[in-house]
């Protein structure tokens, strides 16, 4: 007879990093687990074959019948639970779950837990290296990069600094974070929340469940969350504070980062460029003193925080033009920033030329014209959506390339001394390179060809 529900047995569905996670998180527990894939043959099929011989690794596609036997399906964030073998298990009584959750299961620290459309690398980063300043033994996890069962073969933290993806909070319960953030809500993985901004919107607001501590754009009213009274909250704006809000103030010929009332850094200490970037400043600064971070400590990591790879980076600045690295700008409301972020720092004729393009992910690219026609020169596209990427464009300069060399060389020949060329595709990476990495190597190659 098999297994039954009542038998504490584990399916791990999905393999890749996570998989892999998820699985030695499993045997080290001791808990029965099984892996299935619907890939012929997943990332990580012979690592684990390897590690655990005995594991049953199911390849090909999901049998429900086989998932019913899991008293819990544990979902990696890159599978959609709306197949419909998953949902024939849930509803035969079989829980939904994911890595997140089993972390929070084991781990004693508090989290600080931070998700948005865009900037949530950057902000997590910040506020890691913020805590770091503090004094703290800090892990920083999740999507940024490590996952976060992987933290727990490490020495015990202070606290965790969490980047999470919608993907990965459809599937996460008990989180109840010490901080909780919505940075920012614009359209992006439609395709996975079948063109509905709703659901997208709803995984996103799963991080507050349960949060001690809550911050809160206030330039992106689809941040605030419906909130309990006993929920403590902290909030940010691009304008002048208010009390328990961090902002703007003009003062001494130039603009402060300030709380409340008081001024705290002049925004031409930073290093990070762009009102995008001074947002991500703010943001930090608000998480950070929900958290009880000094706000000395604080200061000293944003003086010397220089940014991300990929995102706004400055690669070089080569006969008067100057070339910037958003690759990680997979979305539309990613190069919306990057374009007003950059072009807010421009004067006179200075313009912007646009490298964009790729796998536009369902979304809809009207909302790129409005700063392309305010800030830009030129368009230059690429990809598989590249074309129609440029006829939601509006009038300016168009030229359409084929590689990612091309797409410089055609950018910098349209580019005036004082511009900026700036990649930021407002689309995925996949049809032509292996990952946002890889296009913006690609792109920082193509510059030093110059």
């Amino acid at each position: 007879m098999g297994l039954i529900a009542s038998d504490n047995f584990k399916i791990v569905i999905g393999l890749g990093r996570t998989g892999l996670a998820c699985a030695r998180f499993l045997a080290k527990k001791g808990i029965s687990f099984a892996v299935v894939d619907s890939r012929a043959n997943p990332p990580g099929a012979d690592e684990l074959k390897q590690m655990f011989p005995a594991v049953d690794l199911r390849c090909g596609a999901f049998d429900s019948e086989y998932l019913k036997r899991a008293s819990e399906l544990i979902l990696s964030p890159g599978v959609s639970q709306k197949a419909s073998a998953i949902q024939d298990a849930v509803a035969a009584g079989v829980s939904l779950t994911g890595d997140i959750d089993l972390f929070c299961r084991e781990a004693d620290a508090p989290i600080i837990a931070i998700t948005g459309s865009n900037a949530k690398s950057t902000v997590t980063t910040l506020v890691g290296e913020m805590a770091k300043a503090a004094g703290l033994n800090v892990g920083v996890c999740g999507n940024i990069g490590t996952p976060v069962l992987e933290m727990l073969d490490q020495p015990e933290k202070d606290l965790y600094v969490m980047e999470l993806s919608s993907f990965q909070l459809e599937t996460t319960h008990e989180l109840r974070a010490e901080v909780a953030t919505v940075l920012n809500v614009t359209p992006d993985h439609l395709d996975r929340y079948d063109n509905n901004m709703q659901g997208y919107y709803q995984a996103k607001h799963r991080i507050f469940r349960g949060a001690k501590h809550v911050v809160i754009n206030l330039d992106d009213a689809l941040t605030a969350p419906l909130l309990s009274t006993n929920v403590n909250t902290l909030s940010y704006r691009l304008g002048k504070p208010d009390f328990s809000v961090f902002g703007l103030i003009e003062g001494q010929g130039e603009r402060w980062l300030s709380f409340e009332f008081n001024k705290l850094l002049p925004v031409s200490e930073l290093k990070i460029r762009g009102s995008h970037n001074i947002a991500n400043a703010l943001a930090s600064l608000a998480i950070g003193h929900a958290a009880g971070f000094p706000m000395d400590a604080m200061l000293g990591a944003l003086r010397s925080f220089g940014g991300l790879k990929h995102r706004c980076q400055w690669v070089s600045d080569k006969a008067g033009v100057s070339y910037f690295n958003d690759s990680k700008g997979t979305n539309v409301g990613a190069t919306v920033a990057a374009l007003v972020g950059l072009g807010e720092t421009l004067s006179g004729t200075q313009k912007i030329v646009l490298i964009a393009g790729g796998v536009g992910k369902g979304a809809e690219f009207f909302d790129l014209a409005a700063p392309l026609q305010r800030f830009g020169r030129g368009l230059v596209y690429l990809g598989e959506d590249g074309e129609r990427l440029a006829a939601a464009c509006g009038s300016l300069e168009k030229v359409a390339a084929l590689s990612m060399s091309d797409a410089v060389a055609k950018a910098t020949s349209l580019a005036e001394s004082g511009d900026i060329v700036l990649l930021s595709p407002a689309c995925a990476s996949f049809d032509m390179f292996s990952g946002f990495p890889a296009r913006g190597d690609a792109f920082v190659d193509a510059v030093g060809s110059l």
